[in-house]
């Protein structure tokens, strides 16, 4: 007996980028002084008044079944963030709630993509983006964002990557690990793409209240694709609730209701309680959430200033997000050598 294709195909290769990780962590329980580096949680909790808002419900007794596709207040309140945040808004029906941006980005994938379809990841990615392709059954394209280029996405590039079977282009602004906020321009240029060549957008925008330079432009504004595009969402990195697993993808309608489909089939909802948390925590969080953005943003000058431009490495100073890449090319290690 052997396991299927599909799961044993998730990772394509040792540990698929995910090495470092497990070997500082096992560091780390062995109590040697490690300084874990290497994900994108937080060292603080989350704020005190969204955790009394959860456990609030939880005492009122909202621990059964929750609406599997997320209750309608959290929804709505997605939905109204979406509108105050983006010039083109969104509805509760749009709206689909998952557990973390993680489970969005795969229910995004297994939304748009058939077993053996391909979709372009633009590289560098976030970790899990090829074995999420990948566990969808499909398969991952890899595109090159040049730093030469400040890493932002170049829709020739990316069209002439295409094969017969692509289905859809996965993009992250403001970017993990890069720092680049894609600029109006390039992200027309995608558009463009998307509509002529028949392509789904599916657009990871968890760091969209992280932005240090420039302005800010959502996958969401173009409204040429609107009935193309597929936006993620999470709570994690805007108001510190990475282990309440609140994430959403906002699509078109028909789009919502077959994602509903699939959490029937996976998750079947997230609790009740956590869910009003989170729908507080966007209704009446606006002070929580400022906090975050303040320390990463002093946290982005204090890590520009303690590093400099130190032998062998340059720092890449981030347009948006909570990272900072280096640039270590003149040590002649690769990533993960130096990382290690």
């Amino acid at each position: 007996m052997h396991p299927s294709t599909r799961i044993q195909s998730i990772v394509d290769g040792a540990d698929d980028g995910w090495g470092v990780f497990y070997r500082a962590r096992e560091m780390k329980a062995a109590g040697q002084p490690v300084i874990m580096l290497s994900i994108g949680d937080h060292d603080i909790k989350t704020d005190v008044v969204i955790l009394d808002a959860m456990k609030a419900a939880m005492d009122a007794g909202n621990l059964g079944y929750a609406a599997v596709e997320g209750s309608a207040g959290l929804r709505e309140a997605i939905a109204q963030r979406i509108k105050s945040t983006r010039a083109r808004g969104a509805t509760a029906n749009q709206i689909a709630v998952t557990p973390g941006g993680q489970s969005a980005l795969y229910s995004a994938m297994v939304a748009c993509l058939d077993p053996g379809e391909s979709c372009v990841v633009l590289d560098p990615f976030y970790a899990t983006y090829s074995q999420t392709v990948r566990a969808a059954s499909a398969r991952a394209i890899h595109v090159p964002c040049r730093a030469e280029d400040g890493f932002q996405p170049d829709p020739a590039a990316i069209e002439a990557a295409l094969a017969p079977d692509t289905k859809a282009i996965l993009i992250n602004t403001p970017n993990n690990p890069s720092g680049a906020v894609y600029t109006r321009a390039r992200m027309e240029g995608l558009a463009e793409l998307c509509l002529r060549r028949g392509l789904w957008l599916i657009s990871d925008e968890v760091y969209d209240t992280q932005v240090w330079d420039g302005p800010f432009i959502s996958a969401w504004d173009l409204q040429e694709i609107a009935e193309q595009c597929l936006l993620v969402g999470s709570m994690s990195k805007s108001h510190g609730m990475t282990g309440s697993r609140i994430g959403w993808v906002a699509a078109p309608g028909p789009v919502q209701a077959r994602i509903s489909d699939l959490l029937i089939a996976t998750n079947y909802g997230i609790p009740g309680f956590i869910q009003d948390g989170a729908e507080f925590a966007l209704r009446h969080g606006a002070a929580a959430e400022a906090g975050i953005v303040a320390r990463y943003r002093d946290r982005r000058a204090a890590g520009l200033e303690a590093l400099g431009n130190g032998p062998g490495f340059r720092v890449v100073p981030p347009q948006g997000g909570m990272y900072l890449m280096l640039d270590i090319r003149e040590t002649g290690l690769s990533g993960e050598d130096f990382a290690n």
